[in-house]
């Protein structure tokens, strides 16, 4: 093994001669060891307890796309006032980006298991309790209260994140992999949550959402936290440096690129209304969470881009919806939403890489929970102001603003001094004596 810049060499021993009476039996062999060599999803899940706990991720992180709608539709449906509902919700997103750093800090602090089933209970008493106050008709000061308590809601996903960090610390090419991984489960969960919310809710009761989404959010929880091997060790050293202060840089990118999906989706839904199709808005929304999900799966096969490049081709594409629009075809909105799709899930990849370089030693999940923060920051500001240019100037208009975010992500990117290429050049290259231990 040869160290060389931030090349890992790794060798192995020559294998025997083959012998001289069968000259061409060894390309042979060596096409059918190639052939049997397994993909980089393969040995990322070949690692022992990685499917425990991503079954358990995947299971409690569906309901992050459930519980918004459920809630909008449990309330608007008892009470009549979307008003009503739609401020109860912001609440609800108000109080997770006070309380979802505060609860990420003590579980890097104490440990996955002792904070993050304690807190899921908590936000799994203020779902039922909201589902009771709605259901009763208490005061409408009761439902805001209940829905605040949700914000102890762990970021599932950051723990994972976090369980891959520590699992494949001295793999970088592998932990490229995982994380196209979690933010293609991402897309997935967000782009299958409202589908199920809005099935359960309409087809059931208006409460059935609300109650399925925290049923899975424990039972996720559970088996998550169940699988202790993976889960990373608490460091005993004392945690020197602010998060917030490494991660200041990146954070308003963060912001801006959650304007563009808060925006995005707004001006969606109010385009297929004016085009007499609202019924269809799920489906034309998931395309866009679909061709991120692909795209998120593919970049985990390839070697990582800079984070410029990445939001470069963000900036792009995400041109195409408005240009769509502006044709009033939806066919060709609908293309063009799973182009601009293709481009979040590397943007989003690479710039997680790069929280993790910059996070201090045992404190990721409260890093990756400042960037989770400043997301849904931005997608609140980005809702907002789709929907005030769909209001005053119409739904095609209002593709501008996911547009000229990405412009201005693209300008933070250029001109950001601490802004680097992601921490993941060192790699590994293995000679052709080498031998693949999976």
């Amino acid at each position: 093994m040869t160290v060389t810049g931030s090349t890992l060499v790794i060798t192995a021993a020559s294998p025997a001669p083959a012998p001289a009476t069968a000259p061409a039996a060894a390309p042979a062999a060596r096409r059918r060891a190639a052939g049997r060599a397994p993909g980089p999803y393969r040995r990322l899940f070949a690692l022992p307890g990685t499917r425990g706990f991503t079954a358990g991720n995947l299971i409690a992180r569906l309901p992050m796309g459930m519980f918004g709608v459920s809630a909008v539709m449990m309330i608007a449906g008892q009470r009549g006032s979307y008003a009503l509902a739609g401020a109860v919700t912001a609440t609800g997103l108000a109080a997770t980006a006070v309380v979802a750093p505060l609860t990420a800090r003590l579980i890097d602090r104490h440990g996955q298991a002792r904070i993050a089933v304690p807190a899921t209970l908590i936000a799994v008493l203020g779902s039922l309790s909201l589902i009771v106050c709605v259901r009763t008709g208490a005061p409408a000061w009761t439902l805001f209260a209940s829905y605040a308590v949700t914000a102890t809601t762990p970021n599932i996903g950051g723990m994972s994140r976090a369980r891959w960090t520590h699992l494949l610390r001295d793999s970088p090419a592998a932990h490229h992999t995982a994380m196209s991984f979690e933010q293609a489960a991402d897309e997935l969960c967000f782009m299958l949550g409202p589908v199920l919310a809005a099935f359960l809710c309409g087809v059931l009761f208006p409460e059935a959402g609300t109650l399925a989404g925290a049923a899975l959010l424990l039972t996720g929880m559970l088996v998550f936290t169940a699988c202790r091997a993976t889960q990373p060790p608490v460091a005993a050293a004392p945690r020197r440096g602010s998060p917030l202060r490494a991660l200041g840089p990146l954070l308003p990118l963060f912001l801006v690129t959650g304007v563009v999906f808060g925006s995005m989706e707004v001006a969606s839904i109010a385009y297929l209304d004016f085009q007499g199709l609202g019924a269809a808005s799920g489906l034309v929304l998931a395309l866009q969470a679909a061709g991120s999900c692909a795209a998120g799966l593919l970049y985990g096969t390839v070697r990582a881009r800079s984070l410029k490049a990445c939001v470069c081709a963000l900036a792009v594409l995400m041109t195409l919806p408005w240009a769509a629009a502006a044709t009033g075809s939806v066919a060709a909105l609908a293309c063009a939403l799973v182009l601009a799709g293709m481009a979040t899930a590397p943007t989003m990849v690479t710039a997680m890489s790069q929280v993790h370089a910059r996070t201090p030693e045992g404190r990721l999940n409260e890093g990756m929970t400042l960037a989770v923060t400043a997301i849904f920051a931005g997608i609140a500001v980005g809702s907002a102001s789709a929907g005030s240019v769909v209001e005053g100037v119409g739904p095609v208009a209002a593709y501008a603003v996911p547009a000229a975010a990405a412009l201005v992500a693209l300008a933070i990117a250029l001109t950001g001094r601490s802004i680097r290429r992601p921490s993941d050049h060192s790699r590994v290259v293995r000679t052709a004596a080498a031998r693949d231990p999976q």
